[in-house]
């Protein structure tokens, strides 16, 4: 009677990782029970996130080295994995919301999230090949777009590029405070990325700053952000509860691979219970401020 915070299928968001091929659903290892699926599977899988009362799933590929190039150009493509499956997905499932990944690391053979220029990240370059990238994905009917590169300037140019195309209903989930962390590598197993030199601190954000985190978020919401992100969820709750503090928009947190394979592994040891852990730290985020978690745990709490 006296809570004061619940949660319930609408507040999540599951992340879905997208292969090529049939028939397929292959395992991360990293990941316990996360898995890649073909097409057809991942119609399969929807329907039974649907069917659990889920409304949102946000759509990750994971592409055979083929596919990569210095200029990411397969991320554009109109017949490209993303758009066949956004396409795909909205003509099964018309009222599932579809959110979909716009950055450039599936698709680069270096692994970075921008476009590389002797060496270093250049920044308007890359958040033309984003514009490109939403759009495509626009015509091929997602519902939102998100941006999870951290470029400066990429929401306004998206936001821009969408409205000038007659697409100004999708909207933009904006990677606004995204953590340069260390609990990324399951994540990037299922995407089958690895950096090829250097690391993402020059674009990331540094986790010791808070500050800067409100500050890249309230730039975001100016240049057109619907929903703004905090990534990771649980080691920067203090960052959630003070961005609620300061936006009317809705806010996402992304508790992350690491944050999921940390509690697997504890789990797989019976060390602890999962689902107990997730349902309390799953809680915490949304009682931090989040209105949205995008999380691989969804599932087990809908059982």
């Amino acid at each position: 009677m006296l809570q004061e915070t619940e949660l319930n299928a609408a507040d999540f968001v599951v992340p879905l990782f997208v292969i090529e091929g049939k028939n397929l659903s292959l395992p991360i290892q990293s990941m316990p029970e996360i898995t890649r699926l073909s097409l057809d599977y991942l119609l399969k899988k929807i329907e039974t996130l649907s069917k659990k009362g889920i409304q949102s799933i946000c759509l990750f590929p994971s592409l055979e080295n083929s596919s990569r190039s210095l200029e990411a150009e397969e991320a554009w493509n109109a017949n490209g994995l993303m758009q066949k499956a956004i396409f795909s997905i909205k003509n099964h499932f018309p009222e599932m919301c579809v959110m979909a990944d716009i950055a450039l690391d599936p698709y680069t053979s270096h692994g970075h999230d921008g476009i590389v220029k002797e060496g270093e990240i250049v920044n308007d370059e890359t958040v033309e090949c984003l514009a490109k990238m939403a759009l495509a994905q626009a015509e091929a009917g997602v519902d939102f777009v998100a941006p999870s590169d951290m470029m400066d300037g990429r929401v306004q140019v998206i936001r821009e590029t969408l409205d000038k195309n007659g697409f100004s209903s999708v909207g933009i989930v904006a990677y606004s405070a995204k953590y340069a962390s260390a609990l990324y590598g399951p994540f990037r197993e299922a995407l089958n990325v690895s950096l090829q030199f250097g690391d993402k601190k020059t674009y990331q954000l540094d986790p010791a700053n808070v500050r800067e985190a409100l500050l890249e978020a309230k730039l975001d919401e100016e240049e057109g952000a619907d929903i703004l992100m905090v990534k990771p969820a649980l080691f920067y709750l203090d960052v959630i509860a003070k961005l609620r503090q300061r936006t009317e928009r809705p806010i996402a947190a992304y508790h992350v691979s690491g944050e999921y394979a940390m509690v697997m592994a504890a789990a797989q040891q019976g060390w602890l219970d999962a689902n107990k852990v997730f349902a309390e730290a799953l809680l915490s985020i949304k009682r931090a401020g989040a209105d949205l978690i995008f999380t691989y745990a969804a599932e087990r709490l809908l059982m």
